[in-house]
């Protein structure tokens, strides 16, 4: 070692030479005179000249530790004793981080002579303990959140070392003293045994060890831990080694596993084939399923691709098209025998364990489903009584003739059979059909090929020829119609002998639609029928202006009930001494061009453009609505509230949303149920199904009642009216205007009113318009009377004012 006592120059230089690499250099202050001596080595490291000084260098430290150093000052110059304090500063830049160390001596007094210190950058060390820091805290938080804990065993005397985790993940306190043995006592009993005994190996055989086992916490619960082993020190026996508590991984296995069996036997068992097709499109399982639907057995199927399992026919439509072999859609599959089976499909894309894909695709057989649709659609298009071509198969052919280069060659006839409905009402619904049967199949048997026959409604025939050339002329194929029309028909026994009202109508331009041509017919159809029964008529350029017409105004009465452009009349219907008990709503309609327009002159509109149920809810909506405002007291007098009664004809009990329509009203209107009164014609109660008694029934006990209008005229007899399920009648006019002067009107109303008491039915009278008649009809006992006598129909404001005088007038006298 060399001596520096005679040589001070070279242990000086040997004293920077240290600091240098030390990256350090020395100060010191003395406390009298404030003087201080910075090293050449603190120069060198901070950049200091020679002259540099205190102030110099503590303008090189960071802004922010300005304050903290300014403390470290001041507890160094108020501390009585020679401990050394430390300080972490930064630069100015704040990348560079310096150790100062300072230490303060005193005299034999006590006093502060000289303080000693020492500037070290520690940037290296700093950032390699944050480093050191960073991953204690990282290797803590993925032991933490991968549940795994370290342990080490010293297999010469037993004693183990655990980390924070593994002390949490066998619930025992931190800092407990852990032995070989404290760590057995945990394992599962059943699992102990063998556990010891791998253990045992790692201690002899010094091979690593890994495996997994049970444990039982002191707090009871049951726990699976992987347990990994090695030797760190086979000189010294010490086994080191990580423990994992994988208690949640395997029993999500082992729901997997139960899953993948329970599905494993579900598509076993499946009513739906399912299989397993690879990457190239070749099935590898099937299910049995799929193997009974196609007839062949498993071993036959495997290998077979997509494209081989496609009846030919679909493998032919499919040819060019750039689909995938599995897709969302229908397919049609071919059995060993040849059979077509048509297949809803449904694919998915899974990947094995190993990484390779395959389709999951289920067969789901349509066979029968695409063989009722195609009925469905036959009964959608088609008459179910009849057979023959509906509506919408009309208006699909239509489309289709008038669309082609023959359009001019087409020909419909529209045919009504006459009198028709007075079969109906005498003789029943099913004799009816059986006429409209029997007649459907002399037109089908007596018309050309070119000729197709379809029932529009119920008395109604449509024929459309798509070569009336062939058929020999409008003319011609109109008369031969209307001679296999004009025919008697057997029916039950007994000769109904029958005609029809024809018109004929042809394609005006190419621009004629399908439904221009059916208005046109339908239009020289009622012109034939204002002739007589059994004529045909032409559709004429005069007919075809006035269709035309009718259909400007059918927008026209479309667009006024959408736009609440009508307005309601009421006439009261009174008591024998004039009260007023009900009113009923009339329709009216302020044309912006034809004025007020009376329900005559449009109703056969409404009719004919299928407008009736969207106008029979127009009038039950604002009829409940005004009826809800009238006043409850009529001349001083409260009364519970005059009903309105409502007319239907396009709305009827047997609409499947009829009870839905009328609750819908009365809840938005707030009236009460049993001030609606619902008039129907005798026709649409005669005969009526279950469904529509039943929707009747439901409003009844609510507080409906129902009214048959213009009873008398439905050519039914006086029997029929104890089948009728309505509790009021109303007497046609036809019967009221002669009840004074004719014996067998007065003998029918009279008739009507004692049966109608005798069933607990109330009558009112229709069309009363003067004493006579009043005097009369009240002698026999009608119980409420409607007619210009008491009132005409007045708009709803004087009706509101009628209402309010009370009581109207009635005539005196008997």
């Amino acid at each position: 070692m060399a001596n520096f006592d005679d040589d001070p120059a070279a242990e000086r230089a040997v004293l920077l030479e240290a600091q240098r690499i030390a990256r350090m250099g020395s100060w010191t202050v003395e406390a009298a005179t404030g003087r201080a001596y910075l090293s050449a080595g603190l120069r060198g490291l901070c950049g200091l000249p020679a002259d540099g000084t205190v102030e110099d260098l503590v303008a090189l430290v960071h802004q922010e530790d300005l304050a903290v150093l300014g403390e470290f000052r001041d507890r160094l110059w108020a501390q009585r004793s020679p401990e050394t304090l430390d300080l972490d500063v930064r630069d100015v830049t704040g990348e560079r981080s310096y150790l100062v160390r300072a230490r303060a001596e005193f005299d034999a007094s006590g006093a502060l002579v000289t303080v000693h210190g020492t500037v070290q950058d520690v940037t290296k060390i700093r950032a390699l303990e944050r480093q050191l820091s960073q991953d204690g805290r990282l290797f803590r938080e993925t032991q933490r959140v991968a549940r795994m804990g370290t342990w080490e065993w010293d297999t010469a005397t037993g004693d183990c070392v655990w980390s924070s985790m593994l002390y949490d993940l066998a619930g025992i306190a931190p800092g407990t003293a852990i032995t070989y043995s404290d760590y057995l006592r945990i394992v599962h009993p059943d699992d102990r045994g063998w556990v010891d005994q791998r253990w045992q190996e790692l201690a002899s055989a010094r091979r690593p060890v890994e495996c997994e086992h049970r444990v039982v916490r002191p707090d009871g619960k049951r726990r699976v831990f992987r347990v990994r082993g090695e030797a760190a020190d086979p000189d010294r026996g010490v086994m080191i080694g990580t423990c994992q508590d994988v208690t949640e991984q395997r029993s999500t296995e082992t729901r997997m596993q139960r899953s993948s069996k329970r599905f494993t036997d579900l598509v076993a068992i499946t009513p739906v084939g399912i299989a397993l097709f690879d990457d190239a499109e070749r099935l590898v399982d099937a299910n049995d399923a799929l193997c009974s639907l196609l007839g062949m057995d498993l071993e036959r199927l495997r290998g077979t691709t997509a494209e081989q399992l496609t009846h030919p026919d679909d493998r032919e439509s499919r040819r060019g098209r750039d689909t995938p072999a599995f897709h969302s859609g229908q397919r049609v599959l071919s059995t060993a025998a040849g059979k077509p089976v048509y297949c809803e499909l449904n694919a998915t894309v899974s990947v094995t364990d190993d990484g390779r894909r395959f389709w999951l695709v289920v067969f789901a057989d349509v066979t029968d489903r695409r063989r009722t649709a195609e009925r469905l659609r036959h009964q959608a298009t088609h008459d179910e009584l009849t057979g023959l071509p509906g509506r919408a198969a009309v208006k699909e052919l239509l489309a289709t003739l008038l669309g082609g280069r023959d359009y001019q060659r087409i020909a419909l006839l529209f045919c009504d059979v006459d009198n028709f409905k007075r079969v109906n009402d005498s003789l029943g619904h099913d004799v009816g059909d059986e006429l409209i049967t029997a007649l459907a199949r002399r037109l089908e048997r007596g018309l050309p090929p070119s000729c197709t026959v379809a029932r529009m409604s119920g008395d109604e025939y449509v024929v459309i020829c798509s070569d009336v050339d062939e058929a020999g002329g409008v003319e011609v194929l109109a008369n031969q119609v209307a001679s296999l029309l004009r025919t008697a028909v057997p029916v039950r026994g007994q000769l109904l002998r029958v005609s029809a009202s024809i018109g004929a109508a042809v394609p005006t331009g190419p621009e004629t639609s399908g439904a221009d041509l059916l208005r046109y017919a339908d239009a020289a159809m009622f012109a034939a029928k204002a002739r007589g029964t059994g004529r045909v008529s032409m559709a004429s350029d005069a007919l075809i202006a006035s269709a035309n017409s009718q259909m400007l105004l059918e927008g026209q009465l479309r667009e006024a009930i959408a736009n609440d452009q009508l307005v309601l009349h009421y006439q009261p219907v009174v008591g024998p001494d004039g009260t007023v008990l009900s009113a009923e709503a009339l329709v009216r309609w302020p044309h912006p061009e034809r004025g007020l327009l009376m329900p005559g002159e449009f109703l056969p509109v409404a009719e004919q453009g299928d407008l009736q149920g969207e106008l029979d809810r127009w009038v039950l909506r604002t009829a409940f609505t005004e009826a809800a405002e009238w006043p409850q007291l009529c001349g001083g007098v409260l009364t519970g509230g005059v009903a309105i009664a409502v007319n239907l004809a396009g709305l009827v009990p047997g609409d499947p949303d009829f009870v839905d329509i009328v609750t819908s009203c009365v809840a938005a209107t707030g009236i009460s149920w049993d001030r609606v009164i619902l008039e129907l014609v005798e026709t649409s109660l005669i005969d009526l199904p279950s469904r529509s008694r039943e929707a009747m029934a439901e409003l009844v006990e609510r507080g409906v009642r129902f009214a048959v209008d213009d009873f008398g005229t439905g050519y039914s007899s006086l029997a029929r009216l104890k089948e009728l399920p309505a509790q009021i009648i109303k007497i046609d006019r036809r019967f009221v205007s002669g009840v004074a002067t004719d014996a067998s009107d007065f003998a029918v109303a009279r008739a009507l009113v004692d049966m109608a008491r005798a069933m607990g039915r109330s009558c009112v009278a229709e069309g009363v318009e003067n004493a006579t008649q009043f005097h009369v009809l009240r002698g026999v006992g009608v119980d409420a009377y409607q007619g210009w006598l008491m009132s005409r129909p007045i708009p709803a404001r004087e009706f509101r004012e009628l209402l309010k005088l009370g009581p109207v007038h009635i005539p005196s006298g008997a």
